[in-house]
This record gives structure tokens, sequence and C-alpha cells, in this order.
């Protein structure tokens, strides 16, 4: 290989492509953990070096010109290919301790992963654990996370994927408004109410193909938090699906229309790097996120 080709500076490539990823020079600083001017000045760099123009500005944001499209689809899979190499690295480190990342809903954090990391942090101490609270999926690939509990099956092919539980999930509500909608079918309330994460809920599919006509103006309530679901459940402002081992704990709640009602089931999946089983203390929190599932 002719390696006098390579006219460029690594670095201010890898600027580049985080500052075309990220979208902006602030998003990308923040990502990098340096400052904006440090960013400019590598990308500007570039620019003198290969003679193009990489952004232009619109408004606030920045757009890649032609020329910088055609280079951020070059300098893309080198991204790609030097978070690899971290993992891969990372998977090689034989250590008894060091921070792990998992990524979990808001949920599981609240009533399943505390214990977990209770009882791991009497087992090794020096194990720091990141608690990523998110309902979006995190993407493993990018390092957002080590570990993710997911409710979807991974499609890809380069994780470990573990089974953990099939979760049953039914529909709750305050027990006043339970009781006042009796033994009813949903499809025969004149006043259903729900509570929906957002515009285009699959909640209203649900009801849909269980034959019950509903439509957005059941919704009574958008809202993504699940923490303040249950809150506005609790004040029976409507009815929110939960899994049983949450809905059958929280006081002054029931399960709704139980006898027409059939509960979802969702799989859940304990997923991480193939490379990072390899590093001890991400295969002892995978390890103890199993064995928790397993005693329940």
């Amino acid at each position: 290989m002719n390696w006098t080709h390579l006219t460029f500076d690594w670095n201010q490539a890898k600027a580049f492509y985080i500052v075309a990823s990220e979208g902006s020079f602030s998003a990308a600083a923040r990502a990098l953990n340096t400052t904006q001017p440090t960013l400019g000045r590598q990308v500007r760099a570039l620019e003198e070096a290969l003679n193009v123009t990489l952004f232009e500005r619109v408004g606030r944001g920045l757009v890649l010109t032609a020329s910088g499209q055609a280079l951020f689809e070059q300098v893309q899979p080198m991204g790609e290919a030097a978070t690899q190499f971290s993992l891969a690295a990372h998977g090689q480190i034989q250590l008894s301790e060091g921070e792990v990342s998992v990524s979990a809903t808001e949920l599981d954090a609240i009533y399943r992963l505390p214990a977990v990391l209770a009882a791991l942090k009497e087992e090794a101490p020096a194990i720091r654990v990141e608690l990523v609270v998110s309902n979006q999926i995190s993407d493993l690939k990018k390092r957002e996370a080590d570990i993710a509990i997911r409710y979807q099956r991974p499609e890809q092919g380069d994780l470990i994927i573990r089974k953990l539980e099939t979760e049953v999930v039914y529909l709750y509500g305050s027990e006043a408004l339970v009781e006042h909608y009796g033994h009813q079918a949903p499809d025969e309330t004149t006043d259903l109410k729900l509570i929906g994460f957002s515009k285009g809920d699959q909640l209203l599919d649900f009801f849909r193909d269980n034959g019950w006509d509903v439509s957005e103006s059941n919704i009574a309530v958008y809202c993504q938090n699940q923490f303040a679901q249950i809150e506005l459940v609790r004040q029976g402002l409507g009815l929110a699906f939960f899994p049983d081992y949450v809905g059958d704990s929280l006081a002054g709640v029931a399960r709704a229309f139980p006898r027409h009602i059939k509960p979802m089931e969702l799989d859940v999946w304990l997923v991480c790097h193939r490379e990072l089983r390899t590093s001890r203390p991400i295969r002892k929190v995978f390890d103890a996120i199993v064995a928790h599932f397993h005693r329940r």
C-alpha cells in the first residue's frame, strides 16, 4: 500500500465524522468532551488539506455540501471500524473492576435492577454500574450502553442475546374507574378512557385487533413517562398497560376488564456485544441480571 496517499490528519477526519453524525459543533463537542473552537479548527484544517468545503450553514444548523456528503460516506465506515476496534480492545480487558453501563426502561430501573445492583455490590464492590434509564432502544454498537434489557429481539448477528422471561401485561385502572366500568366489555362503555404513550399509539391497535371500536378520542392523556402514567392511573384519568409485577403491587389500582381482555405477553431479552462477554466486569453484571430473573 502506498501510504504517501494519506495526506490528511486522522484526528481531523474524526472531528468531521463526529460533527456530521451529531449535526452540530456543539453536540459533537459534548460527545467528544472538547470545545467547539477546537472542532472548528480541525474541520477547517481538513477542508484546507483536501481543498473542499464540507459544511454550509442553514439557519443555526449545519448541512453537508455535496463534497461533504461524498466524503462522509467514505469516512463513515472508518468511524464504525474505529468503534469496533475500541469494542474489541475493551473486550480483552480482564479486570475484576471497572465501569459497566446498563440500559433499562423506567419500570425495570425501579422495580428490578435495584435488587440486582444491591446483590452485585456485595459480590463485586469494585464494579461501578452506570444505569441508563430510557424507554428508547440504546445502540450497543455506538457504546450507548454495554448491556441492555430489551422487549424486542435484536436482529444484529454480532450480539449476545439471552431470553430472560416472558412478561405478562394487563390493563389497569384505579379501583373506582374499574368498578365504574363493571362487567361491561370495552366496546360497551360510553366513556372508555385510555392513557397512551404517543399519537398513533399501538394501544389502539391492540383494541382494534380484538374487535373493539376505539379511536384517538378515547385517549384521555398522552404520556411517555411510565411513572407519570402510574399516577395518572391512580387519579382515575384512564387505563394503562403495566406488567403484572408492577400493576398488582400498586395500591388503589386493579386490573380492568379481566373477563374480556387477554393479557399481552412480551419476551424480555438481555443483550450485549460478543466482544464484551470477554470482559470480566461486564460478564459479572450480565450473569447477575440473568440470575435475578431465574430466581424470580
